[in-house]
């Protein structure tokens, strides 16, 4: 398996890659780079954690909505994020940790 390092909101990681697979993980993770940063650019949620489980559900549904699009090419979408913020924080409870 071949590793490539990626950015996602300023930060690098190293991701396992199967041969074939580069574009499929780049498009991926330009797909998440995009999601985090408009979630953090709206300037309702500052943590990273609190972000990146955001954007995690706004792919997932994006996916779940319309699962004969390939995701790459759906359009985005994004769901009140307001409502989001609310069921993650209920979720999350005061210290931010999951209940």
């Amino acid at each position: 398996m071949k590793q490539m390092e990626v950015t996602i909101m300023g930060q690098s990681y190293l991701l396992g890659c199967p041969a074939g697979g580069e574009a499929a993980l780049t498009a991926a993770v330009a797909q998440v780079d995009r999601e985090m940063s408009a979630i953090r650019d709206a300037g309702k949620v500052k943590a990273r954690e609190r972000i990146a489980v955001l954007a995690a559900l706004n792919l997932a549904y994006q996916l779940a909505d319309s699962p004969r699009e390939t995701p790459a090419l759906a359009p985005v979408a994004s769901p009140d994020v307001d409502a989001l913020i609310k069921r993650l924080d209920e979720a999350l409870g005061h210290d931010g940790q999951l209940l």
